[in-house]
């Protein structure tokens, strides 16, 4: 899925065309206002429209319930993000070759507006031992999720408007494994209308409470000792990326 504003119609061209260039096939669905620049695109890249409900989670979520019988794997990339060459064979075989394996994911880029690298996210198999309680290092673009256990947690949770990506792998992370694929998947692009770099102090407070919500009543009584250290780190990465993105 694809939810888009469509007012950045340069990177979602791009972004299509990273998706539809893939060795594996992956069927398209646009979710946005109705413009007939959205039409035409859509059309362009075969893709399905759907009407935007009015906000990013239920885009996701609207996007997700038209998926068919033979859909196996689901996930959305946001209108100026991108899919590397190859990334969605990697994680869809990833999936296949792990049965007990909910979500494959992988590293991701992090480019600036004209593509250029400015932070590589590599965090592998550490990413996923310490989701409950460190920052998020699971990159969302590029990851893949089947969609049977995407419907055994009902999706996104649309009462959260940054961290429902983390909630969503910690509800994940409860029915079945999250698997690395060792290899860049994506690129996320950073600049300065980007949701989570435009509002960082809410993303971390939803975060807390999402991962507050995965521990068990000791850790969660407990959460107060690393949530600080851990919110620091967190600001102090994206400053990194921030003044990188600006050289």
């Amino acid at each position: 899925m694809v939810p888009t504003l469509g007012t950045r119609l340069e990177f979602l061209e791009r972004c299509l065309k990273s998706i539809s260039s893939q060795e594996a096939r992956a069927d398209i669905v646009i979710v946005g206002p109705e413009t007939p620049a959205l039409h035409e695109m859509a059309a362009r890249f075969n893709a399905e429209f759907l009407k935007d409900p009015g906000s990013l989670t239920g885009a996701i979520n609207l996007g997700a319930s038209s998926a068919s019988p033979a859909h196996e794997f689901v996930n959305w990339l946001g209108d100026d993000d991108l899919l590397a060459p190859g990334g969605l064979r990697a994680v869809s075989q990833a999936l296949d070759v792990n049965p007990s394996a909910v979500v494959a994911y992988g590293a991701c880029r992090y480019v600036d507006e004209d593509d250029r690298e400015i932070w590589l996210n590599r965090a592998g198999p550490w990413a996923r031992r310490v989701l409950k309680w460190g920052p998020d290092l699971i990159p969302q673009p590029g990851m893949l999720i089947r969609v049977s256990a995407w419907r055994a947690v009902n999706g996104v949770d649309e009462s959260f408007r940054f961290a429902f990506d983390l909630d969503l792998l910690l509800r994940l992370q409860r029915i079945g494994s999250l698997v690395d694929v060792d290899d860049v998947v994506s690129s996320f692009r950073w600049h300065a209308d980007s949701l989570t770099v435009g509002d960082r102090t809410t993303n971390l407070r939803e975060s807390e409470d999402a991962k507050r919500r995965a521990l068990g009543p000791v850790a969660r009584k407990l959460s107060w000792l690393w949530e600080r250290p851990v919110r620091g780190a967190t600001r102090l990465a994206a400053a990194e990326v921030q003044r990188r993105s600006r050289k």
